[in-house]
Order: C-alpha cells, then structure tokens, then sequence
C-alpha cells in the first residue's frame, strides 16, 4: 500500500495538503490538512462589533460578502435588530449576486478543467464545435470563426511555451473522456465567463458599494437607502441578471449536462460521495427575529443519505473537536464557547496533522455545500429545486441516488445557481412593491444591550457558514469564534475517528495513475475549497519524494 501527499493543489483558496493511501488502483484512506492558521478570532477580541464585519470578510479574497452577511447578522442577533423589509431585500439581491458570481467562476476557472483536456481542443474541428454549440443552446459568439479564433489562440500559447493558466495541467491524462469538440466548446466558455464575470461582480458593487469586500452591511440592515430606491440602479442590476442567466440557461447548463454524460459511472458508483448533509437554509423571506425566518432555500439536516427523512436543524447540537487538530486538547465545545488557543504543528497521522478543527452536527461528520442545500431542498419538497433537479436527472438518465457523488456536486451547484438567479428578479419587484407603500425604511433602530451573544447563520456558495459573537457588558467583542463551509467539509478526524468529508469522499475514488491524480484532484475541487494548498508525494517503500504539479 502506497501512501501519496499530493501537492501543490491549486485552483482553490489557501493552503491544503491531501495525504492519500492507494492501493489496487483506488484511495483506501484519506488525510485532510490545513496548512494555514490565521487566527481572526483573537484579532476581534476587545474590538467594536461593528468592526467584526469589516474584518471578517478579509479572511478571503473570494469569500468577502458571506462573512459581512454572517457577522452582520450575528450582530444583528445579539442586538435583537432585524432589518426591515428594503433590508432584508438589499442583502438578498447582493447575496444572490455572489452566488452567481462564485459559482458559475468555480465552474469554469477552478473545477471543469479536472473534465476538459484544453490540450485536446487544438484537435477539434471548429464546424462541429459550432454545431455542437448550437444543439446545446443559444448564445453568442458560437459560429464556427469565433471556436476557430478561441483554437488559433491555444495553438499560440501551445508553440510558444507559455500556457499561461493552462501550464501545468495533466493534459492527455486517461480519465479525460470529452471528445475534441466538446473540449473546445468548454475552452472557449471558459474564456468567455473570464470576461463576463465583472458583470456579475458590478451586479454585488451596486447595493454592496464595491467588491470584494462589500461596505453596505451595517447591524439592523443595510445603508444604501439611496442606491436601493433609484430605478436607475434597479434597472442595471435587472440588466446584468438577465445577461447572467442568458449565460447559464444557454452556455453553464447545456456545458455541465455536456461534461456529465460522460461521466455517469461517476454517479452511479458514488464515486466522491458522502453519507450526512447540513444547510442552514438561505435568503429570508419575513422580516423579524431569526429564530422564526422562512427561508426561499430551506434548511435541514439528512442522515445515512435518507433524503425521505429532512431532518430540522438545532444549533444546539453542533460543536467542533481539536483532538486532531493543532491546538490545545479539550472537550467538545459548542462554537459559542470555542477557543483558538494553537500549538506548534508536528504532521502526525495518528494525531494531530490540521490547522481545521472538527466540527460535528448532533456527533456527525456532515457535508454542507451546494449538494447538502439542493438534497435538502429536494427531500422538503421546493418546487424550483425539485423541478430543475429532476429535469437533470431525466437528461442524464440518471437515478437520484446519483447525487451522492462528485458528479452530483457540481450538478447541485449549477441547479442551485439557476434556481437563485431565476427567483432574484421577483426580489427586485418586491423592493419596487415596498416603495410604492412607503416602506423606506433599510435598518432597524437598536441600543446597546450590555452583555449579548448572538449567532449568524445562513448558506453561502461554499456551504453552512455560522458566526458566533459574545458581546460583553463594555459593548466590546469578548469572544467571536467562525465554524466556515471548508471546516465542515476538510476538516480532520474526531475522537470516535470519523473521517472529515472529504477525507470520506476520497476513499474509493478510482485513481489511474499516482503520479498523475487527476480523479483524486477532481474531488477535492468539487467542494470549492477555501484554502490554499501545498503537498508533496511520498512513496513509503522507496521514501522517494515526487513533486507535483497540479493545474
């Protein structure tokens, strides 16, 4: 049995490091390992609340408006200030807009290229490549000249040496399965969003005053009352929606359809699938205390894959475990009660070898994601969700237990951006409602309270995203603690010695060449992980190191 550190994994967000067990061909066991510590939780101590979500959302270049929506709120609970009906709205349309932006981004930039062979588009004939265009959907810039444009471009970078963003890549790998057409359709897409993703980024700056980093979240609402009420901003934002969903009705749907078909045995054997799900649910739909909200998206926890059994879910029973992680032994601790107390790292198998903490839901490694949302969506019975999903499903022939799988995660994130996309138009018409009556109102009034805690929790693009804040009797941050969707999904074993998600989903992914691990890559990169990573491969029977490099 051969045991393989894989590094460096690119194409995500911070420092992760994948150790994997091989043998007869397939992952036998699987470690997870953050590599960075930060520490924003001792950085927020003693600080205002209002800095927590300024601060916060630096904990990422990509992840910046989820953190100011869940610290916000988490403030917003602890005030008991709940923003009225133009607030709530505000942040919907802004948070929709990073939906849009991140997921259709991670498609294309971070995870189809664990499907397409860029390399093998050079093959393709630009007439069926436009053929193929036009039997998928309509969009522009699909004739036959403008794939022949997207190839004579590759064949530069290819004869000059110079790959740019596709050196590295294991181009020719035999687990790419498109044919040479259907590669250079995906090339050119991909291109293509590169230069349409600033529209979806404007769509966030219009009510979030700019991105990244978004500045209109205050506690109570939002402060962007004039932005809000102008028809012209209205207008434009509308305008660049329906540009977005142009795109992904007529190029994300048909590419990821296009790039599942060939990969169905992926679904059908699990491939990369996970056995418990966690979605806090997402976008209000009521104005008033968290604790009664009804959310567009639903909540929900799944157990055993029992998608007949949604069962509610209780912050109560969540709690993160450091017995395998850098950080100093303790028991279990709710994330309201949790300390960041570090320790010096030493990589140990059998100990601790993580930065990431071990969260657990009622004592379950659960995945949170897109996938978890869409499953608890499905099994609750939403009807846009449950529509597109077994639309897809019917298109691939495919059962629903396809989607405990790899395949079934990057299904689940384009049908969760159809289905948010297709609702944010009726979110702008419900702010034009709450104008005609008079309801201008964008943040709720409120007073320190002395000593308050409160809770932020809601789904983002990469998951179940929770903020934990302790406010103390001098109005002042005594504790602040983030449980984030890259904890749940890559965090390390517990004390009973469950492996964290990802740890789970690797085990039994097919893996045709060690050196190359293209399908071991392809799983990581459909959690969208937010960490940046740094591995290396290590042969236990000749203790030979083998860098790789990972487009």
């Amino acid at each position: 049995m051969a045991k393989y550190t894989i590094d460096p994994i690119t194409r995500i967000e911070g420092h992760l490091r994948i150790d994997v067990e091989i043998e007869g061909g397939k992952v036998t066991n699987a470690w997870s390992s953050a590599q960075l510590f930060r520490g924003l939780e001792l950085i927020l101590q003693g600080r205002d609340p209002r800095d927590a979500p300024h601060i916060t959302q630096r904990a990422c270049g990509v992840c910046t408006e989820v953190h100011a929506l869940a610290s916000t709120r988490a403030i917003d609970d602890a005030l008991k200030a709940y923003p009225p009906a133009l607030g709530r709205l505000t942040r919907n349309l802004v948070h929709g807009a990073q939906f849009i932006h991140d997921h259709v981004t991670h498609f294309y930039a971070l995870h189809a290229l664990d499907f397409v062979d860029v390399v093998s588009a050079l093959k393709a004939d630009p007439k069926k490549t436009a053929a193929l265009a036009e039997s998928l959907g309509d969009y522009p810039k699909s004739g036959s000249a403008d794939f022949k444009a997207v190839q004579e471009r590759l064949k530069t970078f290819v004869e000059s040496g110079q790959l740019g963003p596709f050196a590295n890549g294991y181009w020719g790998h035999p687990d790419y399965r498109l044919p040479p057409e259907a590669n250079l359709m995906a090339t050119a897409h991909y291109l293509e969003w590169l230069r349409l993703q600033v529209k979806a980024a404007r769509m966030m700056a219009l009510f979030g005053a700019k991105n990244p980093h978004v500045q209109t979240y205050v506690a109570g609402g939002v402060s962007c009352v004039q932005d809000i009420l102008s028809v012209d901003r209205l207008a434009e934002f509308l305008y660049y929606l329906k540009e977005m969903q142009a795109f992904i009705d007529n190029v994300y749907l048909p590419d990821l359809l296009a790039v599942a078909s060939f990969y169905k045995d992926w679904g059908a054997k699990n491939i990369g699938g996970c056995t418990n799900f966690l979605a806090y649910g997402n976008f209000p739909q009521n104005s008033g205390a968290y604790s009664s909200e009804k959310m567009f998206l639903p909540g929900g926890v799944i157990a055993k894959r029992d998608l007949a059994k949604v069962m509610a879910v209780d912050p109560g029973k969540i709690t993160e475990e450091v017995k395998r992680a850098w950080y100093s032994d303790g028991p279990a601790l709710h994330p309201s009660k949790g300390e960041t107390k570090f320790i010096k790292p030493d990589y140990n198998y059998e100990g601790k070898y993580s930065y990431f903490k071990a969260p657990r839901y009622d004592g379950m490694a659960v995945e949170v994601g897109p996938l978890a949302q869409v499953l608890v969506a499905y099994g609750k019975g939403h009807a846009q969700t449950k529509a597109m999903v077994d639309a897809v499903l019917k298109h691939l022939s495919i059962p629903a237990a396809a989607l405990f799988s790899t395949l079934g995660r990057a299904a689940a994130r384009c049908i969760e951006t159809k289905v948010i996309a297709d609702t944010m138009a009726g979110w702008v018409m419900e702010v034009i409602e709450e104008v005609k009556k008079g309801n201008l109102a964008t943040a709720a009034e409120w007073k320190w309270p002395g000593e308050a805690m409160g809770a932020g929790l809601i789904d983002v693009p990469r998951g179940a995203l929770g903020h934990w804040i302790h406010i103390d009797a001098k109005n002042k941050i005594q504790n602040y603690q983030l449980v984030v969707p890259s904890t749940w999904n890559l965090g390390p074993r517990d004390t009973k010695g469950q492996l964290g998600p990802v740890e789970e989903a690797l085990v039994g992914t097919p893996v045709a060449d060690p050196k190359r691990p293209l399908e071991i890559i392809r799983t990581v990169h459909s959690f969208d992980p937010c960490i940046a990573c740094g591995v290396h491969v290590i042969d236990p029977q000749t203790n030979q190191v083998h860098k790789i490099k990972v487009l």
